[in-house]
């Protein structure tokens, strides 16, 4: 399969199809590009008896790959999510020749919903436990144009949320027969509201807006998630890890970086790891805060929860 089949269409940029298609190609990150799920060119590692299994996804570079390791330095099994097969094995020799943790990588396009069944499918049949999954793949407000995935819907908003809704719920039957388990949605406190009547944004659009309400989504998304897991001892919450870290993302935006990878790693971290916390939380860092009152809107979240079903096919 041609490893650049999903990248956005030229028929669905808004302007000048041949240069924007150019500058999409040059500007996506990492995560976002690739085929199918393939690890033929690894000899693949698997979890040990007891060995806690965890999924980052967009673990190749940035702060997904510095909690990749941390996880590795630790012990875990470590799944590894990208594009760039390169880069992920890279990542994925590091932890097993570090140890004592070990890790394999798999390859999908999150802006499309075939790709992501496809790694959600081939998780569901390597794997008999996921102790932690790991939300953090993301794609970021530039370049500033609106871009539609292969699926026809607007891009951050498939890439950020939906095909994260989508391999969440996949994977839930992995994370319920591991409990207790933990889900960690890597959000930002950069939230837009949702408008209802135009959630792909066809109108008014831009980049900051497009990647604000993918974001709110995310933490809606964690606190539905939360109230419906109750009592399951699956704990759920999102967080806003810190601000504008020297990542690709943020580089491509053209902010200064006012955060370390480290900081950010850390309060991820702490969400995997830490018996004093609470779930249904949205994170600050390292410290409970407020997202948007959209957030806190039960009818918003219920007309998000119906449009997600919709447009994932989750029941």
């Amino acid at each position: 399969m041609n490893q650049d089949c999903n990248v956005v269409p030229e028929r669905s940029l808004t302007r000048s199809p041949g240069l924007m298609l150019t500058l999409a190609l040059a500007l996506l990150p990492s995560a976002f590009l690739a085929g199918t799920p393939d690890v033929s060119a690894q000899a693949p590692a698997q979890p040990t008896s007891g060995q806690q299994v965890v999924l980052v996804t967009g673990s190749t570079s940035g702060l997904g790959r510095e909690v990749a390791l941390r996880l590795g330095a630790m012990g875990w099994h470590v799944i590894v999510h990208g594009r760039s097969q390169e880069r992920g094995l890279e990542v994925v020799d590091e932890i097993n020749s570090q140890g004592p943790g070990n890790a394999r990588f798999y390859r999908a396009d999150l802006a499309s919903f075939d790709q992501t069944r496809e790694f959600g499918e081939s998780l569901l049949r390597d794997y008999e436990r996921m102790d932690v999954l790991v939300n953090n793949a993301g794609f970021g407000s530039a370049p500033n144009e609106r871009l539609v995935s292969e699926d026809g819907h607007e891009f951050r908003f498939q890439v950020n949320y939906l095909s994260t809704y989508l391999l969440t719920h996949m994977l839930m039957p992995r994370l319920r027969s591991s409990t207790p388990s933990r889900i960690v949605n890597v959000s930002s406190l950069a939230q837009s509201p949702i408008d209802f009547d135009d959630v792909m944004i066809e109108n008014n659009f831009s980049g900051g807006r497009a990647y604000g309400q993918s974001k709110l989504a995310q933490i809606m998304f964690t606190f539905d998630l939360d109230e419906e897991l109750d009592g399951t001892n699956i704990m759920v919450n999102s967080l806003h890890p810190a601000t504008y870290m020297p990542t690709g993302m943020v580089l491509r935006a053209g902010a200064q970086p006012r955060a370390t990878i480290d900081e950010g790693a850390d309060a991820v971290m702490q969400l995997v790891v830490s018996d004093e916390i609470e779930g249904g939380q949205f994170f600050r860092g390292l410290v409970p805060a407020r997202a948007n009152a959209q957030a806190y809107d039960m009818q918003a979240r219920a007309n998000l929860k119906a449009l997600s079903q919709e447009l994932t096919g989750v029941r």
